[in-house]
């Protein structure tokens, strides 16, 4: 009987995907251009980050970054859970630590808005990657968002800063910054081409150790696995300021599986 009931509800989930998505490929990929889509996503992106240290080591992190829109969209929601794989960087091979790092969870409030889309909220850090993969530190701060999607294109900037405020008093404070630019074409048929340079400052870092900033372009396509929609994505990114310890370069691959809300009474 268990087992009944467990297909009688995977068969009534497949109606509702199904039918929910009578979208076409282009329509989905210009929502998945907007961060604050009223759209249930569940990103898995890798970061293959080149060049640390003298013996060129790679860090490698995969954020799972589920967003979640409430209230009829008013709210959307993202936490990024980052898994990373970190080197010895003081030699040619061999491993540091791996593991989960610290968590970010993101909460925007979105009003509705004619021409440009933007939402404001806060962003907030939990220490969940110890001594090794964190800051050790819990740190808040605001998140603010804005786009425009004038006809195929999608022109967005997303941009926060925390600041510390509780955690382990002999670690240093933390005050760093994030700026994310993007641009979006859309191509036709769900292809599309991108560019998503994703900026960062640490303020508690010496002059000219601040800043990494990266240049690069990117291209992805939304499909369909039967009938449920795919984003996939890869671009690469070449830092053109960077401090004295820091990445060179950055390989970023993803792919954002797309749930309609309505498939949750949303």
């Amino acid at each position: 009987m268990k087992s009944i009931t467990n297909l009688s509800v995977f068969l009534l989930l497949l109606v509702l995907v199904n039918s929910a998505f009578a979208q076409d490929a282009e329509e989905l990929s210009q929502e998945a251009a907007n961060p604050v889509a009223n759209l249930i996503s569940l990103p898995f992106q890798y970061n293959a980050n080149y060049g640390y240290g003298p013996f060129d080591r790679t860090t490698n992190i995969l954020n799972i970054q589920p967003v979640v829109p409430l209230a009829n969209g008013k709210v959307v929601t993202r936490t990024i859970f980052p898994i990373v794989w970190i080197p010895d960087y003081s030699s040619e091979s061999g491993s540091y630590s791996s593991g989960l790092s610290d968590i970010t969870f993101t909460a925007f409030f979105v009003p509705e808005s004619k021409n440009i889309i933007w939402g404001i909220g806060p962003v907030f850090d939990i220490p969940t990657g110890g001594e090794k993969r964190g800051s050790q530190k819990w740190n808040i701060g605001p998140s603010v968002l804005a786009l425009v999607q004038p006809g195929e294109w999608t022109f967005g900037i997303l941009a926060n800063n925390v600041w510390s405020f509780a955690g382990k008093s002999e670690v240093p404070d933390v005050n760093r910054g994030l700026l994310n630019l993007f641009i979006v074409r859309q191509l036709g048929e769900g292809w599309y081409v991108n560019s998503a340079p994703i900026i960062t400052v640490d303020w508690k870092a010496s002059s000219g150790q601040q800043w990494i900033v990266p240049l690069g372009v990117g291209a992805g396509k939304l499909l369909f696995v039967g009938k449920l929609p795919l984003n996939i994505q890869a671009g690469y990114y070449y830092n053109v300021v960077k401090p004295d310890f820091g990445p060179k370069s950055q390989l970023r691959v993803q792919a954002q599986i797309l749930l309609p809300t309505s498939i949750f009474g949303g």
